[in-house]
């Protein structure tokens, strides 16, 4: 404990210090966003040696699948493309020549890169207008009954179950429904192709409902939580118009969610992979799938590439929509980036507890079952033996549907933990992890799983990398949004003056109250963890077959969905009980996850010993994504 003559030079050496250390500190999360961006980079143009197999070699299988690798043959590729010059060498000379346009050549087809995917980007773009189109009318539509409560004096959310509908079903599993039942089923619509502006209706709201109806859930709460202020009652009773009110209420509301739909925008670039795939639409981002599944590295390079720079595009044009939202006089008073919500109703608890109910008795019927013994019919019909049916190799659907289950929790559960570790140690520096946590944000999962399989081929293991890699930033995000709150409180900020070190200071007061919540928010992410490893399943970017992966279940059955639909419906029903599941109980929990109890019991703890107790409220900290 230091003495009254030494908190003198201290305090004096405090008052002094924050300028310098201010300077210094403004400079780190853009020389983070600098390393970050040219690590990305670096790291692509090194994906041919990253692979684990000779360049040359995967050159020569990409180009000349049905000939003899010979060590002349292997010779001539290596001195065609320059591969002598070592890993660095051919990284330098790549990064010049993408610079000046010249993106290579395709390992597979051999023809230029950049112009095939600079075709393929302009149709990707146009099917993410026309989805951006179906996500603002859906959203507009479920915010209509808030207005019109709202106007008429109750600041209640409406339409929540709605909106939980259109976000329940990732994009790969609603595109598949929709293929089935309005494109083979009633042929109301195209399969596949992009040719006519009919072939774009199922993609669009493919991509386009589970986008609206989380953007309708985020704009009904920044409404009803506007129409509760002082200033919308005051406008009423000074007599202006319903429109100019409506219009005023808009303003405020969006620039608290427009952080939040800059995700959803950015997830688009991640749905467009699946969604194209599905539809066999020509777009950068089935055109970045098949190069990983053949391994053509310099397409997968400027694929990746231009997937990260579209996402991190849309990402900065909404952090300048919300400046400009804002305007000069509010820009240094930022909104916040959410809004409270109040605790939601027992009844509430009914849908997810059902879902996983219903989960439960899969995978308990189907446990004693063998996933991997081919003894029945292909495709047979149900029975007593099997009550879902066979698969078309004639396995138990039911005992594959268990067991995926099992498998699928179990991979959740450990990128759960990786996350949670990657979240906590990262989100302690909040400037330095600026950059990183950017890029994350333009790196979804799919994408992530693209350069996994580029380097180890497809895989579970790559799989579970791959969503690992992208799951750490919302909690990062979140550690970060408790560490400046706890960092906030006095005795907190008192602590240095009395002698305690950074180093304590950050172990013994800040990550006690950082630890509870954050790890409550990992928990909370395993539903949309697992759903993400049945996504790059169904891509062919997870487990290989015969493994029962729910996303690899669902895509072998779609070839044969009009002799057997059951061998569709039974993979599609338990991932949409699992999609109905993680998105009802992360809209009844966010409460928790925001960290109000955790930071409130431990400065209680605290203040017994450190001083006065602050009885002021708490901030609300809602920095990180919402699970989908």
């Amino acid at each position: 404990m230091a003495d009254s003559t030494q908190l003198v030079p201290i305090l004096r050496r405090r008052a002094q210090g924050p300028q310098s250390r201010g300077r210094w500190r403004a400079w780190v999360p853009t020389a983070s966003r600098v390393i970050s961006a040219a690590a990305v980079i670096f790291f692509l143009g090194m994906l041919p040696w990253l692979s684990n197999r000779d360049p040359a070699v995967s050159i020569f299988r990409a180009r000349y699948s049905e000939a003899d690798m010979t060590p002349a043959a292997l010779e001539a590729v290596r001195q065609q493309l320059g591969l002598h010059s070592g890993p660095f060498g051919v990284f330098f000379t790549w990064l010049g020549k993408a610079l000046t346009g010249d993106w290579g050549v395709s390992w597979v087809s051999q023809q230029p890169v950049l112009p095939t995917v600079l075709r393929a980007l302009g149709v990707s773009l146009s099917l993410m207008v026309f989805s951006l189109i179906v996500a603002t009318v859906v959203a507009a539509a479920l915010s209509i009954t808030t207005f019109r409560r709202g106007l008429a004096g109750r600041s209640d959310r409406t339409g929540g179950g709605l909106a939980a509908a259109f976000t329940s079903m990732p994009e790969f599993l609603l595109a598949s429904l929709l293929l089935v039942v309005f494109a083979v089923g009633l042929r109301w619509f195209p399969p596949y192709g992009w040719a006519n502006l009919s072939d774009a209706v199922l993609p669009a709201l493919s991509m386009g409902l589970p986008a609206g109806g989380y953007m309708g859930r985020l704009f009904s709460d920044a409404v009803a939580s506007t129409f509760s202020e002082h200033w919308v009652a005051t406008w009423s009773v000074a007599g202006f118009s319903k429109t100019r009110l409506v219009t005023a209420v808009i303003r405020r509301s969006l620039p608290g969610i427009t952080p939040q739909i800059g995700l959803v925008f950015v997830g688009l670039t991640a749905a467009a992979v699946a969604v194209e795939q599905v539809f066999a639409i020509p777009g950068i981002g089935r055109t970045t799938l098949s190069a990983a599944q053949s391994q053509d590295l310099p397409m997968l390079q400027a694929g990746v590439i231009f997937l990260m720079f579209l996402a991190m595009f849309l990402g900065v044009s909404a952090g300048i929509v919300r400046r400009v939202l804002l305007g000069p006089a509010l820009r240094t008073h930022a909104l916040p980036t959410s809004v409270p919500k109040p605790p939601s109703p027992r009844r509430a608890w009914i849908l997810p507890i059902a879902s996983l109910s219903v989960i439960m008795i899969l995978v308990l019927l189907g446990l004693p079952r063998d996933p991997y013994a081919v003894v029945w019919p292909r495709l047979a019909a149900p029975s007593w033996p099997i009550p879902l049916g066979a698969d078309e190799s004639g396995r138990d659907l039911l005992a594959r549907i268990s067991h995926g289950a099992l498998d699928t929790v179990f991979v959740a559960i450990a990128v759960s933990i990786l996350c949670f570790v990657l979240g906590i140690v990262i989100g302690m520096f909040p400037n330095a992890a600026a950059g990183l946590i950017e890029v994350k944000n333009a790196l979804p999962p799919v994408i992530a799983g693209l350069i996994i399989a580029g380097i180890l081929g497809p895989s579970a293991i790559g799989a579970a990398l791959a969503i690992t890699l992208a799951g750490w930033a919302p909690l990062a995000a979140h550690t970060a949004a408790l560490v400046a709150e706890v960092r906030a409180q006095p005795y907190v900020q008192v602590a240095p003056m009395l002698g305690v070190g950074r180093a304590r200071l950050m172990i013994r007061y800040v990550l006690p109250g950082v630890v509870g919540p954050v790890f409550r928010h990992a928990a909370l992410r395993l539903p949309g963890i697992a759903l993400a490893l049945a996504a790059l399943g169904f891509l062919g970017l997870g487990p290989r077959p015969p493994a029962p992966d729910w996303g690899l279940i669902l895509a072998e059955g779609m070839p044969y969905i009009e002799r057997a639909p059951l061998v569709v419906f039974v993979p599609a029903g338990a991932l949409v009980l699992l999609s109905v599941f993680a998105v009802s109980l992360s809209s009844l929990t966010v409460d928790f996850r925001s960290g109000r109890g955790g930071i409130r019991r431990m400065r209680l703890r605290s203040s017994k010993n450190r001083g006065p107790r602050n009885t002021g409220p708490t901030p609300v900290v809602r920095s990180f994504e919402e699970i989908k």
